[in-house]
């Protein structure tokens, strides 16, 4: 008995952190700034738990019938709410207010349960003993629970499946308390024929789960998706129509096939072209291989060091046989070596010089990438860089984030850098910015690989001109302590957005 109580307090200690941590993922990936979301969740989720606390004080009566019935209710709830979260997302406009709702309501309900754990299990052992085993095995289902998320749950289940897997926890839990309780439940098979019909109801949304998920995600996009999958850092989506194929990390675009090879062609030739002696190539991000496409047009080019943090993204890009024709089969060839780590620390850990460093991170939506994009990293960088090198780095848009582009441009002269700005139209994106840097003068190539789609000799002196409406702001440096870039894109794309 005692063990199945404490069990009892482990698993709906892990339900209720699985819920909040679905939350603040969905959250992140369908509004981006993990960090303002995960905080704002956090603090809601915490705040509506402690109102839960304080109307426990209200139920004098039936208290371990309550606890089944709340049980049941956060098993429901909880379990379809990344499903009510994307659908709402995909179909209103009134994302934000389910999102707090549904914490609220979950966090109260939450907030409820472990008092009147307390309450029923005071009459079996004394108040200290309560008080501390109840809190032990709370911490420890928490920590079960935040270790699962990352590493086995959203990689396998995804978001959707991994909140029903576990409201059936809790209604599995509801179905348990009504036989560890048997004594004081007179109305004991209705509560167990309420647990069966939440389970059969949560059993089917897991086991019709991927379908689900299917569904609500091509409300989301305009073209049918072909692959779903969630890694341990983000959501990868594939969509095609006729010969286009699009990808979407966190449901932001990252390239269209039909024009994807402009900006690829334009982030990588300008400046190895350049070069005509580099041999050793790194790339820092570009986890779909096609800047890596690129950089093997170059038969001087002995290696290519490809380093990006999600295994899910390279592993996908270097074995789907239409994402491998698209990429030439770049991150299977001999000349390739790929890292799967955080570029800042592998930069730091590893020594080495490359004669060309392309930088193809996503744009900095948030603090994670944004740090990406920080004068350190840059510094840190410039340590790798041949002193006859140069380094290409991806810089949104300098038309619809102005300040931004420029903010990136400030940022690497500040790292002690020669920055020499360039751009290119991108139907798919609009204009779109790069930044070469160095410490020597850039002199554009006078000749280019044979059988680009794009790029000419003649053409590229033409991507280094501004006009009026991109030419240089005032903007801030990027600094790790401030991550005033953030602010700017989130500002910029939102008046966009608008």
């Amino acid at each position: 008995m005692n063990a199945a109580l404490f069990a009892t307090v482990c698993l709906i200690a892990a339900c209720g952190l699985i819920y909040e941590l679905v939350a603040g993922a969905l959250a992140s990936y369908l509004l981006g700034d993990s960090v303002t979301q995960f905080s704002t969740i956090i603090g809601t989720y915490l705040f509506a738990m402690g109102v839960g606390s304080w109307l426990s004080r209200f139920i004098v009566r039936g208290v371990v019938v309550r606890f089944v019935l709340i049980e049941l209710l956060v098993g429901l709830i909880g379990g379809f709410s990344a499903l009510i979260l994307f659908l709402s997302f995909t179909w209103t406009d009134v994302f934000r207010p389910v999102l707090y709702g549904l914490v609220m309501l979950i966090g109260a309900l939450v907030g409820l349960e472990i008092p009147l754990l307390m309450r029923i299990m005071r009459e079996r052992f004394s108040f200290k003993d309560v008080v501390a085993n109840v809190l032990t095995f709370d911490y420890i289902g928490a920590l079960a629970a935040s270790l699962l998320f990352p590493l086995l749950l959203v990689p396998r289940l995804g978001l959707i499946r991994s909140a029903l897997l576990f409201g059936l926890v809790n209604v599995v839990v509801g179905y348990w308390s009504t036989w560890l309780f048997r004594d004081v439940l007179p109305n004991r098979k209705t509560l167990q024929l309420m647990s069966v019909g939440c389970a059969l109801v949560l059993g089917a949304g897991l086991w019709k789960g991927q379908d689900i998920t299917t569904f609500a995600e091509e409300g989301m996009y305009a073209d049918p998706v072909i692959l779903a999958k969630d890694t341990r850092y983000q959501r990868i989506i594939l969509t095609n129509w006729k010969d286009d194929l699009r990808l979407y990390l966190n449901g932001h675009l990252q390239f269209a096939s039909r024009d994807e090879y402009r900006y690829h062609e334009a982030l990588v030739h300008p400046g190895l072209a350049a070069l005509p002696k580099a041999t050793r190539v790194l790339i820092l991000g570009g986890g779909d291989g096609l800047a890596v496409r690129e950089v093997l047009k170059y038969p001087q080019v002995e290696s290519v060091t490809l380093v990006d943090l999600d295994e899910g993204m390279t592993t996908l890009f270097a074995s789907h046989n239409r994402l491998t024709s698209l990429n030439h089969g770049a991150l299977n060839d001999a000349r390739v070596t790929v890292v799967n780590a955080d570029a800042f620390i592998w930069l730091d850990q590893h020594k080495g010089q490359f004669d060309f460093i392309v930088i193809d991170f996503p744009d900095p939506s948030n603090y994670h990438v944004g740090k990406l994009y920080t004068s350190a990293f840059y510094r840190l960088v410039r340590q790798h860089l041949a002193d006859d090198g140069f380094m290409a780095v991806q810089s949104t848009s300098p038309l619809f984030a102005r300040q931004s582009y420029w903010s990136i441009v400030a940022t690497l002269q500040g790292a002690g850098l020669r920055t020499f700005p360039y751009h290119v139209y991108v139907p798919s994106f609009g204009e779109w910015g790069f930044v070469l840097a160095g410490a020597v003068p850039y002199q554009p190539p006078h000749t280019l690989p044979d059988n680009l789609r794009y790029l000419t000799v003649r053409g590229i002196p033409a991507l280094f001109d501004f006009p009026a409406d991109m030419s240089a702001v005032p903007a801030e440096p990027n600094r790790l302590n401030n991550q005033v870039l953030v602010r700017y894109y989130e500002q910029e794309w939102e008046a966009i957005n608008r």
